[in-house]
């Protein structure tokens, strides 16, 4: 998890700065991380989420290649 960091230069206003400052926090993926680490989660929990995630994933995946997409 890195520092989102923006230069501000002189002719830049506020909203600009402020502008590219959400961008690169977004990028840099904070907003996630914060989120996910807001309250603690079990290593089973986590699991059994990530378990669950693929599990609707491949779903996902099935009923495209059924359609024929």
């Amino acid at each position: 998890m890195g520092v989102a960091e923006v230069v501000v230069k002189d002719f830049d206003s506020f909203e600009t700065a402020l502008r590219r400052f959400k961008k690169k926090v977004q990028d840099a993926g904070l907003l996630q991380e914060m989120r996910k680490r807001e309250y603690y989660e079990a290593p089973s929990v986590r699991r059994k989420k990530k378990l669950m995630a693929a599990i609707r994933k491949e779903r996902r995946r099935q009923k495209r290649e059924k359609e024929g997409y």
